[in-house]
């Protein structure tokens, strides 16, 4: 039987860009450098951001842009969705997608350099009269 795991460290990231995506991770998802990791971006390691809480982090490592086919999934409480489906119309040219998948709901989105990211919330009865509502008007 395999060991337990704690929890998802990091999630690499591949960016054309570093710079301006460190901007664009900051301005749109909030996320901000972990200064005591700054150590391994030099030399083409990764750039380390995290949220405020330190509990989500990604590596950002400067890479040709290749076809991505990993979602990186994210988890809220239905009052955080709300909040994110409201930021994000406003924060991104073209707002997310959002999914009713009947016992979750899913907004989906990308990063310029066309990493696909989805924040999902569990919440489904607490948001479904809402979203609902906002789809029939």
């Amino acid at each position: 039987m395999a060991p337990r795991l704690d929890r998802i460290d990091h999630i690499h990231v591949f960016v054309s860009d570093r710079d301006r995506a460190e901007r664009w991770y900051r301005e749109v998802m909030g996320l901000a450098r972990v200064d005591s990791l700054q150590s391994w971006a030099a030399g083409g390691g990764p750039l380390t951001l995290a949220d405020a809480s330190g509990k989500v982090h990604l590596a950002l490592f400067e890479r040709p842009a290749k076809p991505c086919r990993s979602t990186i999934a994210l988890g809220v409480s239905a009052q955080s969705f709300l909040a994110w489906k409201d930021h994000l119309s406003t924060a991104l040219e073209q707002g997310p997608e959002l999914q009713d998948h009947q016992l979750s709901w899913s907004m989906y989105f990308s990063d310029p350099d066309g990493n696909p990211y989805e924040i999902t919330s569990y919440d489904y009865e607490a948001l479904r009269p809402r979203l609902e509502s906002e789809r029939t008007a």
